[in-house]
């Protein structure tokens, strides 16, 4: 364990779907989501268990399907075929138990490429997988959805932020005293990981191309904060800040200087301003060899870290909020929830919290020494 972890302990849930799965039970329905991004294909397969679910199977897979888009319009035949091999995976995965139900959505790859229809089109006739293209505010809401139970320790607002490899997605949220968040607006950026790497030509980790990309993001992001004067409301306190993404996730494993990355360790997790910065500034040191070796990061993501953390430094300058909370969850745990719901007779509820296999976060970790 590093030595950020022995300074300060987290502070995350006490209950979770990770203590669910080792109790037995009588069989349940099993429900499925998959989410097919930009950059990465993930399946996850639950069946409901107390107020959540209990995981029965996962997937996920970098297929970069939005590679050239952002030049040609189109998704490339190259990033299609990878796409369609982790699509077969999911399918068979699927295959080998009773499923009740299936949820699969496609974002902003499928949602900006001129030949994005015809593509899910192929694959509903290939694997039999019926994927629905979402909107930016479904995006948002799904996020919330399967975020709020981190939502609870306080505060009257929150802004909560996804780094995705085509879009970026923020919700500004009323906190309740008791009840589920609201969302009281969102935004879509036309920009991630994979999008802001092919727009500038140049390497990321290089000062001058990596503030470039920020001042990019912040030109972007300033109208949300006109309007909802976000800026004003941190500086009078009770706002919390969550980030859900593998940009926030790897600068929490950084902070906590983990050997390799580990969900339980890193979902709930809540950096200070400082620790955020030192991980930041530490990723930015490692060069394209030193990010392909470390075990948070790996050689598929190397190239998409750096200006997914100039999407992070946008918004946190923005937006400067003392704490952030981590995530390490997103679509595919708010269609489990929603799934679940709506077996249990209540019906979808968007950008609702309430079931969730996650507790909330437990414990700050300060800037190392």
């Amino acid at each position: 364990m590093g030595r950020s972890m022995r300074k300060a302990p987290l502070r995350m849930v006490e209950t979770s779907a990770h203590v669910l799965a080792g109790i037995a039970r009588t069989p349940s329905p099993v429900f499925a989501a998959l989410d097919l991004g930009t950059n990465n294909c993930r399946l996850l397969v639950g069946a409901p268990a107390g107020d959540g679910f209990r995981v029965l199977d996962s997937f996920s897979r970098i297929v970069r399907l939005g590679e050239g888009l952002h030049r040609t319009g189109r998704l490339s035949p190259d990033a299609m075929e990878r796409a369609m091999a982790a699509l077969h995976g999911c399918a068979a995965r699927l295959a080998r138990r009773p499923v009740r139900a299936v949820r699969a959505i496609a974002t902003e790859a499928c949602r900006r490429a001129d030949n994005g229809a015809e593509f899910l089109d192929r694959v509903r006739k290939e694997t039999g997988l019926a994927i629905d293209v979402i909107t930016s505010r479904e995006e948002a809401e799904l996020a919330l959805e399967s975020c709020s139970p981190l939502l609870r320790s306080g505060g009257r607002r929150a802004l909560l932020f996804d780094i995705g490899g085509g879009s970026t997605e923020l919700a500004w949220v009323r906190l309740p005293d008791s009840g589920r968040p609201e969302l009281i607006g969102y935004v879509s950026l036309p920009v991630g990981v994979v999008t802001l790497a092919e727009r500038f030509a140049g390497s990321a980790d290089d000062p001058s191309c990596f503030h470039a990309m920020v001042d990019d993001v912040a030109d972007r992001l300033r109208p949300f904060e006109s309007v909802h004067c976000i800026g004003h409301e941190i500086r009078q306190g009770g706002v919390r800040f969550l980030g859900t993404s593998g940009t926030v996730t790897t600068l929490a494993g950084i902070a906590l200087d983990l050997p390799r990355y580990s969900r339980p360790a890193v979902d709930g997790a809540v950096l200070s301003r400082a620790a955020a910065t030192s991980a930041l500034d530490r990723l930015r040191t490692l060069g394209r060899a030193g990010l392909a070796a470390h075990p948070c990061v790996g050689p598929e993501r190397a190239d998409f870290v750096l200006p997914g953390c100039a999407i992070f430094a946008a918004i946190h300058a923005l937006w400067p909020a003392p704490e952030i909370v981590v995530a390490d969850r997103g679509l595919r745990e708010g269609m489990l929830l929603r799934l679940i719901r709506g077996e249990r007779g209540r019906g979808p509820r968007p950008c609702r919290g309430g079931l969730s296999p996650f507790p909330p976060p437990r414990g700050t970790l300060k800037a190392r020494a």
